[in-house]
């Protein structure tokens, strides 16, 4: 059982005889304090537990009480209601935390800081990115996570989709950073289950089928032949590009980050900065070829393979992440030309690299194998991304068909 008390606390006293002004929550004769202003002895009416007219802010102060109060009781009554264990820590929190009623642009930033601790840059890129387009669509008003229901998201994916004029895909990028925080805040007490907007009846967050096109062999052979001049912008980044699909389409973050003495026996070895997983694989002649143009350039044996990063301060992870993005910019641009002086009528992107690898490998190499290239955690996810690239079997029951 659980009492609720408005209190001076006698202990706590400014240099101008004021004492805290609290409201004492006590659950299992353990109590807890939670703060709200500070008045002087003789304008408390102990008795009654409020602020005497003697107080100039009396009539704002009692009613910050009483607002208070209710809030606790509602919190303390829907725990029991729920036969929900609680402490008085708990409702504490739930008290600073406006009755469980969260700011989520407060939350989210805390989020995006602890990304950021921890060098998870590009993320924090994308989801500061996706916070940005909530407030766009609130003015930069505040939002509650109790106000973020069914008709929010709706609204929110009518205004993308109209004003952004952005992808179903794009959209449901966005639920699942607003799912993430929100069930960050439940876990942790902040905001009650029973807001939450996503589940069976009310929001699905399911990901439309998405079309991932690479190039053709013809295509890739067009890439490796172009002659380009040794040591131009193109020239490096066709190479990066290549090494990228000779490898079954490492990530280009991956792949600025190799060093020499990721090499042995030709053998390369690394670990992949997604999921920090350790990766070996043999590497094809027409990648030793590749790396074998920028040994020159190497300084040391733990120097960078490519030299874009060689310029970075690797103890700061922002300034990292920062040099691959401009980097994967530059090469973008580049491979685009290259597209465009061999008039291949597709996107190139060091993205397309993997695309590629997949579209090549379509069903010339198990499951099982692929998912070790892909260095998938399950082979669900390979078969799944190799089945935007396996047409064959439709294309040959389509024409047995039409066959008359």
């Amino acid at each position: 059982m659980a009492s609720v008390k408005i209190l001076l606390r006698k202990h706590n006293q400014k240099p101008d005889g004021r004492y805290a002004l609290a409201i004492r929550v006590t659950v299992n004769r353990k109590s807890k304090f939670t703060f709200i202003d500070w008045i002087h002895e003789k304008d408390w009416d102990i008795k009654n537990s409020k602020v005497k007219s003697s107080h100039p802010n009396s009539k704002r102060l009692n009613n910050l009480i009483r607002k208070k109060v209710v809030e606790v009781d509602d919190l303390i009554l829907e725990a029991e209601s729920l036969k929900k264990n609680y402490t008085s820590g708990e409702i504490k929190e739930a008290i600073k935390n406006n009755g469980g009623k969260t700011s989520f642009y407060k939350l989210a930033k805390e989020h995006l800081d602890n990304m950021a601790s921890i060098g998870k840059h590009n993320r924090v890129s994308t989801e500061q990115g996706m916070l940005n387009t909530i407030k766009e669509m609130l003015n930069q008003e505040d939002i509650l996570f109790h106000q973020i229901d069914e008709s929010f998201l709706n609204k929110l994916k009518v205004y993308m989709m109209a004003k952004r004029k952005v992808s179903e895909r794009t959209v449901i990028n966005h639920y699942v950073f607003i799912r993430t925080l929100f069930n960050k805040a439940i876990s942790n007490g902040l905001v009650d289950s029973k807001y939450y907007p996503f589940g069976k009846g009310k929001v699905t967050v399911r990901y439309p089928e998405s079309v991932k096109i690479g190039l053709e062999e013809t295509e890739i052979r067009m890439v490796e032949e172009m002659d380009l001049k040794e040591g131009s912008p193109m020239w490096h980044s066709r190479n990066v590009f290549l090494f990228s699909f000779y490898l079954a389409g490492v990530r280009i973050s991956d792949v600025l980050r190799m060093k020499w003495n990721d090499i042995t026996d030709d053998r390369l070895s690394y670990k992949m900065g997604k999921n920090n997983k350790v990766v070996s694989l043999k590497m094809p002649s027409k990648a030793i070829e590749i790396v074998n143009a920028y040994k020159d350039q190497a300084e040391k044996v733990n120097d960078f393979i490519f030299p874009e990063l060689k310029k970075a301060n690797l103890s700061d992870t922002k300034d990292v992440h920062a040099k691959i993005r401009t980097a994967t910019k530059k090469f973008n641009k580049y491979l685009k030309k290259i597209g465009e002086d061999l008039g291949i009528d597709k996107k190139i992107t060091t993205h397309i690299a993997r695309h590629s690898f997949g579209n090549i490998a379509g069903d010339k190499v198990s499951p099982q194998m692929l998912q070790k290239l892909y260095r998938h955690t399950s082979i669900n996810t390979t078969i799944g991304y190799q089945g935007n690239f396996i047409h064959k079997d439709a294309d040959d029951a389509l024409d047995s068909v039409l066959d008359f």
